[in-house]
This record gives C-alpha cells, sequence and structure tokens, in this order.
C-alpha cells in the first residue's frame, strides 16, 4: 500500500492507492486509519472504491456500518470515489445521500472532489 499526501487548506489528506483491495473487513479499515496517522499524520483518508471490498456495498452484510462506526470513533474521515451508477439498491443510493451531508463519509465521483470534500 502507497500512501501520498495531499495538502489543501492546510487539511492533509492521506491518498490510499494499492493494486488489491485494502479495506477487506473493519479490522484492515481501521489498520488503514491507523497506517494514515501514523505515516502521514492525518485520519483523513482518501480511497478508490475498487480498493474496498464488494460487501462494504452490500448493507446487509453490516460491514458498511461497522467501519464506519469505527472511523467515527478514532475522529477518522474517510472519502471513496468511484463510479457507483451500478448499484441499483434504494437503502445503498440513500445511505450515501445521507453520507454526504454529513462531515465524516462521502462517496463521490473523483479522487479530487473527495480530497475537496474532506478539505473545506
Amino acid at each position: 500500500m502507497k500512501i501520498r499526501i495531499v495538502e489543501k487548506n492546510n487539511i492533509r489528506c492521506a491518498v490510499i492507492a494499492d493494486d488489491e483491495k485494502v479495506i477487506k473487513d473493519a479490522q484492515s479499515a481501521l489498520d488503514l486509519l491507523m497506517s494514515a496517522k501514523y505515516e502521514a499524520d492525518t485520519k483523513n483518508i482518501v480511497i478508490d472504491k475498487r480498493l474496498v471490498c464488494g460487501d462494504f456495498f452490500i448493507l446487509s452484510t453490516g460491514l458498511a456500518g461497522e467501519i464506519l462506526q469505527k472511523y467515527v470513533n478514532y475522529g477518522g474521515r474517510i472519502a471513496v470515489y468511484g463510479d457507483y451508477s451500478r448499484y441499483t439498491s434504494k437503502p445503498l443510493k440513500d445511505f450515501i445521500y445521507e453520507s454526504n451531508k454529513g462531515r465524516d463519509v462521502f462517496f463521490v465521483s473523483s479522487e479530487e472532489e473527495a480530497v475537496d470534500m474532506l478539505t473545506r
């Protein structure tokens, strides 16, 4: 896993890159947050949705809720970017919509937009 630091408006983000899934379960998500904290001195994570396991986007698994609760508990913020058009689940669309209205979790289309959401 590679972490690239992006700073905007004096706020640092850790942009994650890898060739395989980085978030596979709640523990790997928490490990990612801690790696960003210690390697990039930030709790703002920007990650491509391709690096997040598919079960995250199936709300009935409970994985998204478990991971995001851990992030909120530890003061982490995350912006997941990618194409969400293939998802037809109304609960998932509602979840994405509501998340984007908050301050800690965002689902957007591009890396640039993800950084913008975490640095405003």
